[in-house]
């Protein structure tokens, strides 16, 4: 099925190209309107792909500290004070140590994400025209979150660089990356990808299906501001992207745990899952370490990328939010 929707969405594309090509042919004069024009289909898209880049951006700047924090707390099972004093201890030199991959990881990510859920959406949309909506939105968001998964080995190189059993192994990114792959090959890149896969995809579904939701809960003021819908825009990116990081944390654990592994067998991730949880003394609390500061982080990570995201659209696109 997918096959046909990409080949038809050529074919389309196509289509365009060649009725540009010969357009002029014709030599006749056509008025011009005096009224705005309307935003194309394709600059639409990749409006979404901008500006979620640009959401990305910002999020990670103002995340990366947090973020770093949980990750030791996942790595290596303590609370968040004694992962706060390794990283104090290590100082401000390292602070931001490994903050490229996550950088070009999440800002390309998050512009994937919203581009190609709309894109995909209105492939999906014209293919099928009588497929329930509800049925639109988990096929785009899993095509969606799929697409994202190619970026994985900037979030295999991010938990490598994070691990302070790197620290000297690894001078940068470019090192990582290169190291990496003489000494263990392509493949070693996308380590960790089967619960990427599955985190993606229905982290997608649930973000693009319950934040209009949300977004509808909220108050409403009799005068409409930008600072009103900035802030609606937030709650609502930050409650569903708290509850989806929440229901996938022992996902992350177990990608971490294999991500953080160089050179050694590959695991499936029900044997991964296995062994973290022996590690973690078969207890299903020790596998949610480090999940207050996750959800801390998420419901200010994606409260950030919703509400910029709609801002960044506002103020460079002129489009008023639509969730």
């Amino acid at each position: 099925m997918l096959n046909n929707i990409i080949q038809e969405f050529i074919d389309k594309v196509m289509c365009c190209i060649n009725k540009m090509a010969i357009a002029p042919i014709d030599n006749k004069e056509y008025p011009i309107s005096n009224k705005e024009p309307v935003m194309p289909l394709s600059d639409s898209r990749l409006t979404e792909y901008a500006c979620g880049w640009g959401s990305g951006f910002i999020n990670i700047m103002i995340t990366f500290p947090i973020n770093k924090v949980m990750f030791r707390q996942m790595l290596h099972g303590v609370d968040s004070q004694h992962a706060f004093n390794q990283i104090k201890r290590e100082g401000m030199r390292f602070l931001y140590r490994g903050v490229l991959p996550p950088l070009l990881q999440k800002a390309t990510s998050t512009s994937i994400m919203f581009g190609s859920y709309k894109e995909f959406s209105e492939i999906v949309q014209g293919k099928f025209p009588s497929m329930q909506k509800f049925s639109v939105l988990c096929t785009a968001a899993i095509l969606a979150g799929s697409a994202e998964a190619v970026l994985t080995p900037f979030e295999r190189i991010q938990t490598l660089l994070q691990d302070r059993h790197y620290n000297t192994k690894f001078k940068n990114t470019y090192h990582a990356f290169s190291e990496l792959r003489q000494q263990h090959g392509f493949k070693e890149f996308y380590r960790g990808m089967t619960p990427i896969l599955l985190r993606n995809s229905v982290g997608n579904i649930l973000f693009f299906g319950l934040k209009d939701f949300v977004k509808d809960f909220l108050p409403i003021k009799s005068t409409d501001s930008v600072l009103q819908e900035f802030v609606k825009d937030f709650i609502s990116g930050a409650f569903v992207g708290a509850f989806t990081s929440t229901v996938f944390y022992p996902v992350n654990v177990v990608k971490t745990k294999m991500q953080v592994n160089c050179g050694t067998p590959f695991v499936s991730l029900s044997e991964a899952f296995k062994q973290t949880y022996i590690e973690r003394d078969r207890s299903i609390r020790k596998l949610y370490y480090g999940v207050h500061v996750n959800y801390t982080r998420s419901f200010l990570s994606w409260g950030i990328i919703n509400a910029s995201n709609q801002l960044l659209k506002k103020i460079f696109f002129n489009e008023t939010s639509n969730s």
